[in-house]
């Protein structure tokens, strides 16, 4: 199976085949207001005013729209299926229209061609990957056969073979179908633990994958009492911890002191590990900014304030 291409010569194979396409999905191409197109329901992909946006902004300013978008008729105009980050960019440099292809698509099939035009990107969160991998697997299973993106963007069926639908997408992506389950099971986090599972609460508090997987077992109630304890403590759980965790809640004997307990615990890489409460900072910081993007700014800050007090010392 080819490796899904949504890129430039993919869309030009679609403008060539609007004429040969099916009766059932029909499809133009359209000059469409911005204002028009509402974004997909429950789309787990953010959009950030991050490195790649700012990038993408540049290009579109130089070069114009390269690419059309792809949305589907709605009860309000248009919604978005593939595109949003181009939308996004064009709203930026002030564009009232988009160019679009306008597709009639049922939900399943919105969903497959709104994922497998986003997962394969360089960049994702470990969030977006969970829900999205959740977004198309119950997609396939309510189609009951597994759809996939031909080089043209067409939907064709894959040669299932008696496989699962878990199976069959786990192949289309390159992992393994436990890792897949691992991911969705990420989906049973509260809010503020999967920020930290992608490196982005607000305080700068991170968690690995393999504890949060442990630790999406525990209820909203155990999880919400976990992350009252890591702001006290600044500190989150190893993988043992989680474990643990997992383990007593099982049994139902989790208590927010039993968790506050195995956090005091010092572990050996905790004296490395410091944490900064960006929120309180925030003020001085644009909205769109990352904490990683905020650690850059510091870090140039303090370098120029090292220098400048060395060459006072030299003085």
């Amino acid at each position: 199976m080819s490796k899904l291409d949504l890129g430039l010569p993919g869309y030009q194979s679609m403008f060539e085949s609007t004429e040969k396409a099916d009766s059932e999905q029909t499809e133009t191409i359209q000059d469409i207001e911005l204002d028009a197109i509402s974004d997909f329901k429950d789309h787990p992909f953010h959009i950030n005013l991050d490195e790649d946006m700012v990038k993408l902004i540049e290009s579109i300013e130089v070069n114009g729209q390269l690419m059309p978008v792809l949305v589907r008729p709605s009860k309000n105009g248009y919604e978005m299926i593939s595109g949003h980050r181009r939308k996004y960019a064009m709203e930026k440099l002030g564009y009232q229209k988009v160019k679009a292809i306008v597709k009639n698509l049922n939900d399943d099939e919105a969903t497959i061609l709104m994922v497998d035009s986003n997962i394969q990107r360089e960049h994702i969160f470990m969030m977006e990957k969970a829900f999205a991998y959740k977004m198309r697997l119950e997609a396939m299973k309510h189609q009951g056969k597994a759809m996939m993106i031909d080089e043209t963007c067409a939907q064709v069926e894959y040669k299932s073979k008696g496989k699962k639908s878990i199976e069959i997408l786990a192949e289309m992506v390159g992992v393994n179908r436990n890792q897949i389950q691992r991911y969705i099971r990420l989906t049973h986090l509260i809010e503020p633990l999967q920020q930290m599972v992608d490196g982005v609460h607000p305080d700068g508090y991170k968690m690995a994958f393999n504890p949060a997987v442990e630790i999406s077992f525990l209820t909203k109630e155990e999880q919400y009492d976990l992350l009252a304890c890591i702001e006290e403590l600044a500190a989150t759980p190893s993988l043992v911890q989680a474990q643990h965790f997992k383990a007593a809640s099982k049994e139902g004997t989790l208590s927010i002191d039993y968790i506050r307990g195995a956090l005091s615990v010092e572990k050996p890489n905790q004296n490395e590990r410091s944490y900064v409460k960006w929120s309180k900072y925030d003020k001085y910081f644009p909205k769109s900014y990352t904490n990683e993007q905020k650690d850059r700014v510091v870090e140039e800050l303090l370098t120029s304030w090292a220098r400048k007090r060395q060459k006072e010392n030299v003085r």
